[in-house]
């Protein structure tokens, strides 16, 4: 049913566990700012401690082994391991944490997948101007040599930048991740652009460097859900879904794995978009530069970060004014058969994830794919008896298991999120997708094992057995 050397994993980010915000020489990171501002987080939390992995890793290791993993995805904090973000100053401390991290799963025979960027930027590069300056990709790059540098005798999988689009949208559209900015039709699209050539370069600085020694493969996450037209037979709620598929998994997707470029989709609705609200000069979409490392074919594998699926009709901008939702004139809408689970906005559609497989086998040239986010969340009063959530796990990976031997997609591993309860973002610690609850009102922040952890267990066990006979 799954490849004998299928990973089975689950995942973590370094700015939603660790804690020790200042420990040991850490520099300041833009979630660290973010938490720190009046009204930005649920109820005023902060990552501060989190799970205080920076000093409980020993008990994460314990919940990894429990679990029966094969594999573990981790993020490294940049601002731990260069506070100015910068490799002038690097911080010891910080890499003697990641040795520990990284030599613990190797002893315990779990492959580690590492992210080198997961939302959070180094404060002093927000102050130069973050990502939508071009000289971050630049700064990114030689973090990730420093890494592949540091780590890389160790590490197989490695991961540029987790969700770019949350990181565009969500930080410089909405203003509801850090850095909070609200600069709407504009910066998103620079700071992908800008993301998308940091990615390019670490790639290339990999494949001509460290690739023949080391051995490893490098791509970047990619969030998507799953989109249908709201009426099957309708040409204007198909054609909004072609465009916001563009404007999705296509503005990454597209570069990367198809023509080194936007899709034309996206490009021509942005500029008819601007023309209509008479806006001149060049596009809002920047374009990619013939002098710099080409885009196109700077993934290994396909990293899919899939949570949901929704309808699409036509229409759903925000007026005369230059933003996101006018350029791709979409409207997402639920089916009220999803169930949700927990956040407002996660429809728990299992499904939905095997034609995203199999779309991506068709769109882009049938690559190597790793599901490396995929979970359920909890909310209001804990339940350690998540009933839904394992059979969320168990109909997942069914759907998963179809997509490889029915359609013939080429799924090379699963990473639950997460293995912890940990600080999820905006919500805080109010939203629960851990396979163990951490209980952040007891000191010791002690880990215990949610049923959909065992349950995924034995689901591990199960697929193992089978793949060792």
């Amino acid at each position: 049913m799954f490849p004998r050397d299928f990973a089975w994993g689950a995942g973590t980010a370094a700015y939603q566990i660790e804690g020790g915000w200042q420990a040991d020489g850490k520099g300041p990171s833009i979630w660290d700012t973010f938490c720190h501002e009046k009204g930005r987080v649920f109820e005023e939390q902060n990552g501060d401690e989190a799970c205080n992995s920076y000093e409980l890793w020993e008990k994460d290791l314990e919940c990894i082994q429990q679990l029966g993993l094969t594999h573990y995805r981790l993020s490294l904090s940049w601002a731990r391991l260069l506070p100015d973000g910068t490799t002038r100053h690097v911080n010891q401390k910080g890499v003697q944490y990641y040795n520990k991290v990284l030599d613990g799963l190797l002893a315990c025979n779990v492959s580690p997948m590492v992210t080198l960027y997961h939302f959070d930027l180094p404060q002093a590069l927000q102050d130069q101007g973050g990502w939508k300056s071009a000289g971050t990709a630049t700064l990114f790059d030689s973090y990730a040599k420093f890494c592949f540098q540091t780590f890389g005798d160790r590490v197989k999988l490695w991961i540029t930048i987790n969700e770019p689009y949350v990181c565009a949208k969500l930080g410089h559209e909405d203003g509801i991740h850090a850095p909070g900015l609200t600069e709407a039709g504009v910066a998103a699209y620079l700071v992908g652009h800008n993301m998308l050539r940091a990615h390019a370069m670490a790639w290339h600085s990999y494949d001509s460097v460290y690739r023949t020694e080391q051995k490893g493969a490098v791509s970047l996450a990619i969030n998507s859900d799953w989109l249908e037209p709201l009426h099957a037979g309708r040409t204007e709620d198909i054609a909004a879904t072609e465009r916001q598929l563009a404007f999705t998994l296509g503005w990454f997707a597209w570069p990367v794995f198809v023509t080194g470029d936007y899709p034309d989709i996206m490009r021509s609705a942005i500029d008819a978009q601007s023309k209509k609200l008479g806006c001149s000069g060049s596009s809002r979409l920047p374009s990619f530069s013939k002098d710099e490392p080409a885009i196109l074919g700077t993934a290994d594998f396909f990293a899919l970060n899939y949570y949901t699926s929704r309808n699409i009709e036509a229409g759903g901008g925000c007026g005369e004014t230059t933003c996101m939702k006018s350029d791709r004139d979409a409207g997402e809408v639920l089916d009220p058969s999803w169930p949700i689970c927990g956040v407002s906005w996660l429809a728990v559609v299992p499904r939905g994830l095997r034609k995203l497989l199999k779309y991506i086998k068709d769109a882009f040239n049938n690559p190597a794919v790793y599901i490396t986010e995929n979970g359920f969340s909890q909310v209001g009063q804990l339940q350690i008896e998540d009933v839904q959530r394992s059979e969320f796990y168990k109909d997942t990976v069914l759907e998963v298991a179809k997509a490889i031997q029915e359609d013939g997609v080429n799924v090379r591993g699963y990473f639950a999120w997460s293995l912890l309860d940990n600080f999820e973002w905006a919500d805080g610690f109010s939203a629960r997708f851990g396979l163990f609850h951490v209980d952040f009102t007891d000191a010791k922040l002690s880990r215990t094992i949610y049923q959909s952890g065992r349950e995924y267990a034995k689901i591990i066990s199960k697929y193992k057995c089978a793949q060792s006979k």
